[in-house]
């Protein structure tokens, strides 16, 4: 079933040489074709470990962002006719032995992006994860999904996979240069159920690493800020208006 379709695995990993190699390494290889770690701007041996346990990687030469490593994986897996994309957290905290669970609604129902739940009967969550996190993840999908017109029990999981066909939607637009950091995750989760796309949610496990070798990136402030961002644009249709504004000033610089 699965062998029918071209499968990656994008982790984008900042400073993660101690957790890394664990992700490749669980990652079920007779179901994903490729592990791609996206390095982002490391100063560690995130890049080199990644490679002695089987990944491919692709590094920046400085900090750019998570919504940066994300849309370099999913250019690369578009460039090279991949036809679906999981995207997993390089510090060990999701279980990519649950790979398949993100994969069968896909195969078997036609749904076009799949997202992991915690929170879901059959999923789990533990380890050291911060306790403003546990707030923050049950508030922000009410929030999104009262604008989408969906219930959602998780939208900020990085946990995910996409058909790839989906991103040649125009009116979906990753380029954006405000989606360099959390912003793009919820952007096109967003944009993807307001558009239409068949979507599910499925159980999944997220295991936070000891806080003592780093259990998370996000900082409690300025990235959940940048987790509402896509909530107020989206779902106030700002993006759409920027889309017009753009529009006009193109066809009266054609008509000029």
């Amino acid at each position: 079933m699965y062998k029918s379709r071209k499968v990656i695995l994008i982790a984008p990993a900042f400073n993660e040489e101690r957790k890394i190699g664990e992700v490749v390494r669980r990652t079920p290889r007779d179901i994903v074709d490729t592990v791609l770690v996206v390095d982002d701007g490391s100063t560690d041996r995130t890049a080199a470990v990644a490679r002695e346990h089987g990944a491919e990687v692709i590094s920046f030469d400085c900090v750019r962002g998570v919504g940066c490593a994300i849309r370099a994986g999913y250019g690369e897996a578009r460039r090279r006719g991949f036809d679906i994309a999981v995207t997993i957290a390089g510090n060990n905290k999701d279980a990519p032995e649950e790979i398949t669970r993100l994969l069968d609604p896909i195969c078997d129902q036609a749904c076009d992006f799949v997202m992991g739940s915690r929170f879901l009967s059959g999923g789990q969550y533990g380890g050291d994860m911060p306790a403003y996190r546990k707030a923050a993840t049950r508030l922000h999908p009410v929030l999104t999904g009262f604008f989408c017109g969906k219930r959602l029990t998780e939208s900020t999981n990085g946990f995910r996979a996409l058909r790839l066909p989906v991103l040649d939607d125009p009116r979906i637009r990753l380029n954006q240069q405000w989606l360099e950091g959390y912003q793009l995750e919820v952007y096109l989760l967003m944009k993807i159920l307001k558009l239409g796309y068949r979507t599910a949610e499925v159980p999944v496990s997220k295991i936070y690493p000891p806080r003592a070798i780093g259990n998370t990136k996000i900082r409690p402030v300025i990235d959940w800020l940048h987790m509402l961002t896509p909530i107020l644009i989206v779902g106030f249709g700002i993006d759409r208006a920027f889309r017009t504004r753009s529009g006009e000033s193109l066809r009266r610089a054609s008509a000029g």
